[in-house]
């Protein structure tokens, strides 16, 4: 199976081709480029887009503005060339590029998403992990001082286990549908919602 998998919810997009649980091609840039690196990947994987079979995409938590550019396009791209499409946690693939370790994505706000062990918003000095906990993500190098109190290890920020690597996606994909089924996971309201309230 040919899987074009990527991520938008944080500031470094991720894209990954992976065919069969083979890696072909992956690569990080930024949201307004995706389009570009998959067609970069595509022409890396010798492959072209009528080839695909499927597609995986970060459904979040993080930028509200970032998840819903890899949501358009994945239903984009699922509705252009008929693909099934399945929604990853950003979390969950951040969990998988370091087993065992605690996935934190920076929340803006001076909050934190964590998994505890579903998906929550937190401020970071609610963190609470065990000491020697290796904690990964934005999140982590962001708030490494705070997490670092609390007995947190953090990797050296350029890290790559700080990237919701897409290859991951690819490999945790289940249940792929119709690409309107996939929803975002928002944990609270975006900042326009919540001054509507006020």
């Amino acid at each position: 199976m040919l899987i074009l998998a990527f991520d938008t919810a944080t500031e470094i997009a991720t894209s990954a081709l992976v065919s069969d649980g083979e890696v072909l091609g992956e690569r990080t840039s930024r949201a307004s480029s995706l389009l570009e690196d998959v067609d970069a990947l595509l022409r890396q994987g010798g492959a072209h887009a009528h080839d695909l079979d499927a597609l995986a995409v970060g459904i979040g938590p993080g930028s509200f503005t970032g998840v819903r550019v890899g949501l358009a396009t994945a239903r984009g791209l699922a509705f252009g060339l008929d693909l099934p499409v399945a929604g990853v946690c950003t979390l969950d693939a951040l969990s998988a590029g370091a087993p065992g370790a605690t996935p934190v994505i920076d929340a803006r706000r001076r909050e934190v998403f964590i998994l505890q062990p579903e998906p929550v918003v937190l401020a970071p000095e609610a963190v609470h992990v065990a000491p020697g906990t290796l904690c990964v993500g934005n999140g982590a190098v962001r708030y490494r001082s705070v997490l670092e109190k609390v007995g947190a290890e953090v990797p050296p920020d350029g890290d790559e286990r700080h990237l919701p690597c897409a290859r991951f996606h690819a490999f945790l994909a289940r249940d792929f549908g119709p690409a309107e089924a996939v929803e975002p996971l928002y944990l609270r309201l975006p900042d326009a919602d919540r001054t509507v309230e006020r």
